[in-house]
Order: structure tokens, then C-alpha cells, then sequence
């Protein structure tokens, strides 16, 4: 299972290491075993980093936007051929399934490049007429330095979401993924390298808290981009702000998934399965209060039961496993802390919970997908992000109760609805305060769309063009074509 880098970080287009960084162990989930071990960066390798991605990206902000566009596309290119390999390394570094992996891992970020190296030719700035002769225009310009910092649910999509719309905007990036999950970064900045990517503008630096720090708050950076949770973002915010930085906040969420009486059920139970069971429930927009109106509550619970149950844990490398596990020790106690939080407020742990035992996986980080029923808003399973597969069930009567209710949290991330009446599904998501926002299905994100939240979910917006006006900064140009009118 050894799945080593070359070295443990990737600068200037080629592996380097100091091994004076802190020297950090990288465990796959499914039984506990060392696969690599790598070293934070020091403070020499963040300065190389950073000087690197200065250097490079002055000369690749004047190239033709279609030409960077040519080799992003060509780098997505890459990954599809590479895909199976990719997603093999994905699950050995996140436990999750391959099932999944290959399907929603390299190939998402294939798509992010494919899009921002095909839309960026045409996201210009805009021709304002004055009347009479003089006019203006504006110009989307690069930032210069971006930094972007991962998570580790998604390591490869997430460096891809981020440097994909950076690089189409002429910036360059130095990016530090999760401690967790440090190796399909680096095979993404060898696939830029080999796609023709010039030398220094995606840089992968290894390390905790500290590196991030030094990233958002070095001087020659301009710009932000973390994916996290809340408390960490409002730390990274608050550093990046005291700089006058730009910044991109992709954080936690609590999300609603408001499920009618005339929803079909089983793509319900489906969708409400996909936004608490997929990967391991560590999705940021998980819709984990699932409320069902009274109507069909009893028929929802028999075929959610009855579909959970039939849920196949195990070998992530195994293509028929549904469900890997949690990515680490103090996930997976911080999820069956929950678990019995839960059952002291009250709850019904109505399936689940427990610790699945799997021969020749006993070091691994598993848990029993779980349902909880008799949940009330007030609980902290119904309140707090748990990051993993806890689903908690409650029952509304009626629409303004469900709107009230789904909007009762510090968080605004993403919500869900399913109806066939499609003027109340309108009806219910414009008023429901949330970002990401899905009708009669959850959790997908093409690249096409933007992602993001509202509230304490975040502050800016990932994929569409609405990223690459925030990888870009806007500069108005006042034109007189006649003689200037002055008094004096």
C-alpha cells in the first residue's frame, strides 16, 4: 500500500524536500497502515514557493488567455487517461470508495480545467458608452499570487477548483492541501508540468496550521482561497483581511433537505442517502436535516431503512464497496461522540451507530451509516457540522414551518427540496437562506455552476464564471476623445 511521493513537495516544476520540516505520517483510513511520510515546509520552502509562482506569473499573465486555456485543457486531458491510477491513489490517501473515486474525484477536476480552459478566451471586461464621444472600458486583470488551501474530503478536486480558475485568469498559485491527504496534489502539479504548464505557477507546499499562516499572510501573496471549517476559516479571514487580501471562504454547513408529501420516494430516500452517506457523510454541503412532511414520514423511514441496511462497507479498493471509512482516528471519535451525544439528548437511534468489525480491517476508521429519528431542532446533532454519516429525520406540517425551520442555523451553505409541484419547490429554495441549492436531486457540482454559501458557510464562490471574477480584479479606463472642460 506504499504510495511515497518523490519528495514531498513540488516548486518551480520540479520535487523538492527539506528534511528540517516537521516530518508528518500519511495513514490510510481503511486499516490504520503508513503509506508515505512526508515533511511540512520550512520557512526556506515557503519562500521558494512564493518566489517561484512571483516570477512565473508575470510572463504568464501575458500570454493569450486561449493559449493558458490550451493547457489547462490539455492537463485535463491527462487526468482522464490517468483517471483510474488517480483514483486509486485518491482512495488510498481518503479511504473512500473506488466506486467513488473513479467516478467523482480526478474526474471533477478534469471537468473544472476543461471549463476554465474553454470559457476563459471570453470573460473580457465591458464597453460603456459616455454619449458624445468619450467612453470607457473595463479590464479583468490577474492578482498575481493566489494561495489556496485544501481540505481533505476532495484533495485532488479541491486543488483543482482552485487553481483551474487562477491559472485561466493568468495568476499562479501555491497550494498547501490537507495534512490528511498531501499526495494527489502533487500528482496534479506533475500533470500540469506535463501538460506544459510553465515552471513555478502550481506549487504544492506540504504542512499544518502554520504553513497556511505564512501563506495567507506573506506579503506577495494577494489572494486566499481555503476550503475548511468554520473556525479555521474565520482565523484565515481575519489574517488575510488585516492584509487587505482577497479571499475565498469555502467552509462548513448544517444544510436542510425539505422532502414534501408529494415527493416521489424513492428518489427522496435517494437523494437524502447521497446527502448524508456519500463519502463517508464528509461533505461540507450535506443536507443532514433531512425534514419529511407528516404525510409520507412513516413510507420515507421503511425505504430509507431498508436501502441503508443494504449499504456495503468495506475494502475501499474493492469496486462493489459503497462505503469506506472515516479519514482518521479523531474523525472517527468525534462521529461516534456524536453518535452518543445524540442518543443523551433524547434522539432515537433508529439504525446504525456502531463500529462494523471487517476481517483484516481492524485498524481501520469505520462506522455504521446511522439514522437518528425524534430529533428536535434544539439538539446538537440537529445543530453542529459532525462530518460524517449521521442523517437526523425530522417531521414538518406545513411549508412556512419547513422555511422557518430550514433557515434556523448560523450556516447557509447549501439546502434541498423535493416536490413535484414545482412552483412551491421555486417558492421554498428562494426563500431558504443558502448558496448551493438543489430541486429533486443533492449534491451535485458541475463546474459550470457556481458553489458556495451564505452566512458563517462563506464568502465568495467556487467553479462558473463567477470564479474567475474572484481569481481577477477590475480596473475601469475613463477614454476623452474631445478637449478637457476645466475652470481652471
Amino acid at each position: 500500500m506504499r504510495a511515497q511521493p518523490k519528495a514531498s513537495h513540488y516548486i518551480n516544476g520540479s520535487y523538492v524536500d527539506d528534511e528540517q520540516g516537521q516530518p508528518f505520517d500519511v495513514i490510510y483510513p481503511a486499516t490504520g497502515e503508513v503509506i508515505a511520510r512526508i515533511h511540512a515546509a520550512t520557512p526556506n520552502i515557503i519562500e521558494l514557493a512564493v518566489e517561484a509562482a512571483r516570477v512565473g506569473q508575470a510572463e504568464w499573465a501575458r500570454m493569450r488567455p486561449a493559449d493558458r486555456g490550451r493547457i489547462l485543457r490539455k492537463a485535463a486531458d491527462l487526468i482522464h487517461e490517468r483517471n483510474e491510477e488517480l483514483s486509486r491513489l485518491e482512495t488510498l490517501d481518503t479511504g473512500k470508495a473506488i466506486q467513488e473515486t473513479i467516478v467523482a474525484d480526478p474526474l471533477s477536476a478534469a471537468e473544472a480545467l476543461e471549463f476554465f480552459g474553454g470559457v476563459v478566451a471570453g470573460y473580457n471586461g465591458d464597453y460603456i458608452d459616455l454619449g458624445g464621444g468619450p467612453f470607457a472600458y473595463t479590464r479583468r486583470e490577474p492578482l498575481g499570487v493566489c494561495v489556496g488551501v485544501g481540505a481533505w474530503n476532495y484533495p485532488m478536486q479541491g486543488a483543482a477548483w482552485k487553481s483551474a480558475p487562477a491559472l485561466a485568469m493568468g495568476n499562479a498559485m501555491v497550494f498547501k492541501p490537507s495534512e490528511n491527504t498531501p499526495l494527489s496534489a502533487l500528482a496534479l502539479a506533475e500533470i500540469y508540468s506535463e501538460a506544459g504548464l510553465p515552471d513555478g505557477l502550481f506549487n504544492v507546499v506540504q504542512g499544518f496550521g502554520d504553513v497556511g499562516a505564512a501563506l495567507a499572510g506573506h506579503p506577495e501573496v494577494a489572494k486566499v482561497s481555503l476550503t475548511g471549517s468554520v473556525p479555521t476559516g474565520k482565523k484565515v479571514l481575519a489574517l488575510a483581511g488585516s492584509h487587505m487580501k482577497h479571499a475565498t471562504m469555502e467552509l462548513g454547513g448544517k444544510s436542510p433537505l425539505v422532502i414534501f408529501d408529494d415527493a416521489d420516494v424513492e428518489n427522496a430516500v435517494g437523494g437524502a442517502m447521497l446527502a448524508n452517506f456519500y463519502s463517508t457523510g464528509q461533505v461540507c454541503s450535506n443536507g443532514t436535516r433531512v425534514y419529511v412532511q407528516n404525510g409520507i414520514y412513516e413510507q420515507f423511514l421503511d425505504r430509507l431503512t431498508e436501502r441503508t441496511k443494504k449499504i456495503r462497507i468495506g475494502d475501499p479498493l474493492d469496486p462493489d464497496t459503497q462505503m469506506g471509512p472515516l479519514i482518521n482516528k479523531a474523525q472517527h471519535e468525534k462521529v461516534l461522540g456524536y453518535v452518543d451525544i445524540g442518543r443523551g439528548e433524547g434522539a432515537t437511534l433508529h439504525h446504525g451507530g456502531g463500529v462494523p468489525v471487517l476481517q483484516g480491517f481492524e485498524g481501520g476508521f469505520f462506522i455504521e451509516p446511522t439514522i437518528f429519528t425524534n430529533v428536535t431542532d434544539d439538539m446538537r446533532i440537529a445543530r453542529e457540522e459532525i462530518f460524517g454519516p449521521v442523517m437526523s429525520v425530522l417531521t414538518f406540517s406545513d411549508e412556512d414551518e419547513a422555511i422557518t425551520r430550514a433557515n434556523d442555523t448560523v450556516f447557509g451553505l447549501s439546502a434541498g427540496v423535493f416536490t413535484r409541484d414545482i412552483a412551491r419547490a421555486h417558492r421554498v429554495i428562494a426563500n431558504i437562506k443558502a448558496g448551493s441549492c438543489w430541486i429533486n436531486t443533492y449534491n451535485l457540482a458541475p463546474a459550470e455552476v457556481p458553489f458556495g454559501g451564505y452566512k458563517q458557510s462563506g464568502i465568495g464562490r467556487e467553479n462558473s464564471l463567477a470564479a474567475l471574477g474572484h481569481y481577477s480584479q477590475l480596473k475601469a479606463v475613463y477614454v476623452e476623445t474631445g478637449d478637457v472642460d476645466s475652470p481652471y
